[in-house]
C-alpha cells in the first residue's frame, strides 16, 4: 500500500496544481480548515480575468462599407450633381433645372374650368353670388357721435353731430347733419349728402352737397369735397372744403381720438378749426382761420351702441371773425361743460 501512494504521488500533486491555478483564491481542500470562520462571499466562482467588451459587429461582415449609410444608396443618380431640391424659387440659381413650360392645351379652354361642365350663363350668376356673399357686402349704419347739453356762460345750448352709410367697401352713399341751437327756439344747423369712395385703406374722399338752415333765412347751398379716414395713431379725421352758391370758399378739419382707460371707460380728446378764403361779413366770418374748438369728454359704454358722457369744450372766434364777434356785441372766446350721448346701430 506504502509502495502504490509513493507511485501515484506525481499524480495527485499534478491535480492539485490545476485546480489551484483555477481556483487561485481557494486554498487546497487540504489545507482548508474543518469550519471556516467566515464563508468566502465569491466560493465557486470563476476569478479569472474578465473577457474583452463583446464587439457589437461581431460576425457581422463589415467589407468595405462607409461608416455613415448614404441615403442614395441603391439610387441610379445618372450623374445628376448633389444639391438643393429641385423646386422653383425665386433665387436666380443657373445651376438648377428649369420646369417646362406648360403644354398649349392648358391655356386653350374656357377662363373658368367649370363654363366646360355648367354652361357660362349659369357660371356667371353663381359668381356673382360668391362675389356679392365674400367681398362685395352691402350694408347701412347710423351714428350719432355727439347729442349733448352744454352748460356756461350764463346760458344752455345744446346740439347734435351724426350721420350714416349705405354701401359697400368701395362705394357708399353718406349722409351728415350737425348743428346747434338754444332752449328758447333758435337752430341753426346742416345737412350733406355724399358720394364716398374708398381710396387707400381706411381713407375715403368724398363728394356732394351741403344745404344749410340759419335762422335769417339765408340758407346757401355749398358743393362739397372732402376726405375722411383714420389718421397714424388712430385719430379719426374728417376734412372739408365748401364753394358755396355765392362763390364763397370755407374748409373745416375735425379729429377725434379714443383712449380707453378701462374696456368701457374712454377719454375722448378732440379739435375742430374753420376757416375762410374771403371775409364774409353777412354770415360773420373774416378770412384766414375763423373758429377753433377743444374739448375733452370721458364716456361709458354702457353697450358698445349706447355709451353717456361727460366733458369740458372750449371754443374761441379767430383773427377778423373775433373782431366781428367783438362788433356785435358778442364774447368770442366760450368754456362749457357737456352732458351727452354717443351711439349708433
Amino acid at each position: 500500500m506504502i509502495r502504490l501512494l509513493i507511485c501515484m504521488a506525481p499524480l495527485l500533486l499534478a491535480a492539485g496544481t490545476a485546480t489551484a491555478q483555477d481556483h487561485q483564491h481557494q486554498p487546497p481542500p487540504t489545507q482548508a480548515p474543518a469550519t471556516a470562520p467566515t464563508a468566502d462571499p465569491h466560493a465557486g466562482h470563476d476569478m479569472s480575468p474578465p473577457p474583452e467588451p463583446v464587439d457589437p459587429h461581431a460576425g457581422h461582415d463589415m467589407g468595405a462599407q462607409p461608416q455613415t449609410a448614404d441615403p442614395h444608396a441603391g439610387h441610379d443618380m445618372g450623374g445628376q450633381a448633389m444639391g438643393p431640391p429641385d423646386v422653383p424659387t425665386s433665387a436666380d440659381d443657373a445651376g438648377r433645372p428649369r420646369l417646362p413650360p406648360p403644354p398649349p392645351a392648358v391655356l386653350s379652354g374656357p377662363a373658368n374650368a367649370a363654363d366646360a361642365i355648367w354652361g357660362e350663363a349659369a357660371m356667371t350668376g353663381a359668381r356673382a353670388v360668391l362675389r356679392r356673399e365674400n367681398g362685395d357686402v352691402r350694408a347701412t349704419a347710423v351714428i350719432i357721435d355727439r347729442l349733448e347739453v352744454g352748460f356756461g356762460d350764463g346760458e344752455e345750448t345744446w346740439l347734435w353731430d351724426a350721420g350714416g352709410w349705405t354701401g359697400g367697401d368701395i362705394n357708399r352713399f353718406w349722409w351728415k347733419s350737425e348743428g346747434e341751437g338754444d332752449f328758447d327756439g333758435e337752430i341753426e344747423g346742416e345737412v350733406q349728402a355724399l358720394y364716398s369712395r374708398a381710396i387707400l385703406p381706411f381713407w375715403d374722399v368724398q363728394a356732394g352737397v351741403r344745404q344749410d338752415f340759419r335762422e335769417d333765412g339765408e340758407d346757401p347751398t355749398h358743393l362739397v369735397l372732402g376726405l375722411q379716414g383714420l389718421a397714424p395713431y388712430w385719430w379719426e379725421v374728417d376734412a372739408a372744403t365748401f364753394l358755396s352758391t355765392e362763390g364763397d370758399l370755407t374748409a373745416r378739419v375735425e379729429a377725434e381720438y379714443d383712449q380707453r382707460i378701462t374696456q368701457r371707460l374712454i377719454l375722448q380728446p378732440r379739435i375742430e378749426v374753420e376757416a375762410s378764403a374771403a371775409d364774409i361779413p353777412e354770415l360773420g366770418l373774416g378770412s384766414g382761420l375763423t373758429h377753433v374748438e377743444a374739448g375733452v369728454r370721458l364716456r361709458y359704454e354702457i353697450a358698445k351702441e349706447f355709451a353717456p358722457y361727460v366733458g369740458i369744450e372750449w371754443s374761441r372766434d379767430l383773427g377778423g371773425t373775433a373782431d366781428l364777434t367783438r362788433a356785435l356785441g358778442g364774447d368770442p372766446e366760450h368754456t362749457r361743460f357737456v352732458i351727452g350721448l354717443k351711439a349708433w346701430f
